[in-house]
This record gives structure tokens, sequence and C-alpha cells, in this order.
């Protein structure tokens, strides 16, 4: 049976000694517990509630950030894409649990009698308000390294949410391969009003035009029009070998 989880276990585990321990604590309390308990309080010391709001938005930047890093040639959509399937109640609930964090919750009586340390509403906002705390404890610097530990093993999964497919990398190690050349891209046109332009680009070797595809900006239409020309060389493969 395992032992039941204490604050100074919880900072061991994010590998993060907290400077002012009431922010942990106070990150740790849901608003049933305040207005059970904390009446006396002026709003901001009753419970997590405004903690949540601060970790949504550090959360935020900082998955974004990691996401930019780890995908130099996604697209915006792409991104956006990727973050929301990483940034949501479901992910954040379960790191809350692999922490222990629903052993932890401060709970008002009403609350905690309905499960309430179970629901992942409840278990995604105590993280986004342990965020916070850390956030405001020790600053950008110090929960950076954190989000990045905690998040690590998304990003390693074959996670579906968060794949990018690069094409570009792929094209050029499959005609360096077959053709011992470097594919090239080349914008061939652009349309539409400036808010909403989309970019034509071809992708050459040589002089042979491989594909030609569209986007709604150069880096896409350059992803799309080298997913295109991977297509059509794995077709002319498959072909060769009938």
């Amino acid at each position: 049976m395992s032992e039941q989880p204490t604050l100074q276990s919880l900072q061991d585990q994010l590998r993060y000694p907290f400077g002012d321990s009431r922010l942990l604590l106070l990150a740790l309390t849901h608003v049933s517990y305040g207005h059970e308990n904390h009446q006396d309080r002026i709003p901001s010391q009753r419970d997590n509630e405004r903690f949540e709001f601060l970790g949504d938005a550090v959360l935020d930047v900082v998955i974004s950030d990691l996401l930019l890093e780890s995908f130099p040639d996604a697209t915006e959509g792409q991104l956006s894409k990727m973050r929301a399937a990483v940034v949501n109640e479901k992910t954040l609930s379960e790191i809350s649990k692999s922490l222990q964090l629903n052993l932890l919750l401060r709970l008002g009586k009403g609350e905690s009698r309905s499960g309430g340390n179970e629901k992942a509403s409840i278990l995604s906002s105590a993280f986004e308000a342990l965020i916070a705390a850390i956030y405001i404890d020790g600053g950008f610097n110090a929960v950076y390294p954190v989000v990045r530990y905690l998040f690590a093993p998304l990003f390693r999964q074959e996670n579906p949410g968060i794949s990018f497919q690069d094409h570009k990398t792929k094209l050029q190690e499959t005609v360096q391969s077959r053709y011992k050349l470097t594919p090239t891209y080349h914008l061939a046109g652009s349309s539409g009003p400036d808010h909403a332009k989309v970019f034509q680009v071809e992708v050459r070797l040589g002089d042979r035009v491989l594909a030609m595809s569209e986007g709604t900006s150069k880096k896409e239409a350059e992803q799309n029009a080298a997913e295109v020309a991977l297509r059509e060389l794995m077709d002319q493969a498959t072909g060769d070998m009938k």
C-alpha cells in the first residue's frame, strides 16, 4: 500500500521546492473548501479559482513555445490543433492523478462526499492552479522546466493528436536516396486578399516539377507540395514493381 502523499512529496515529484509553501496549499484548495472554511478571508486567499485563470494562460505560453521548438515546420493551424490536444481537461486531469493531486486536494464536505477529487474538471483546474503557484513563487524560469518535464511523455509517445508529418524532410530523404539530389521549393503565385492569401508552391528536382500545391502560408504550401510529391513518387515506385 502506497503512502499518503504530502506537500513535500509533491514538490519532490515536481522537482521544484516552493519558497512559499502557502502558495502550494492555496493551489490545492477548491472553492468548496474555501466557501466552508475561509469566508473571513479576501477572495484572493480563499481558494484556487484565481490561480486557475493564471495557470491556464501560463500553460498556453509554455506549451506553445515547446511546440514551436519541437515542430519548426508546422503551420499556425497545425500548432493550434496540437496545443488543443495537449492542454485539455482530460490530459491535465491525468497529469494531476499522476502527481496524486486527487489525494492532496482540500475539498468542502459535500464535494468530498460526491467524489470531487476524481472529477476531471476539478483535477484539471487544480493542475492549472498548481502551475500558477509555481509561476508566482519562482517566475517563468521556474515554471518552464516543470511544464517541460511533466509534458515530455506526451511529446515522446505516438500521440496522433500532436503528431506532425514533416513531409519536406521525408521527401528530401527519399529523393536524396533515390536520385542523389535535393528538392527545391519555388513560389508559383498567390491569390486572394492580404488577410486571406493562398500561396501556390512548386517543388522541383532540378528543372523537373515534382508537384504543386497551395496553402494559407508559404510553409503550409511547401508541406502540401512535398506531401503530393511523396505520394506520386510512391505511386511510381509501386508501378515500377509491377
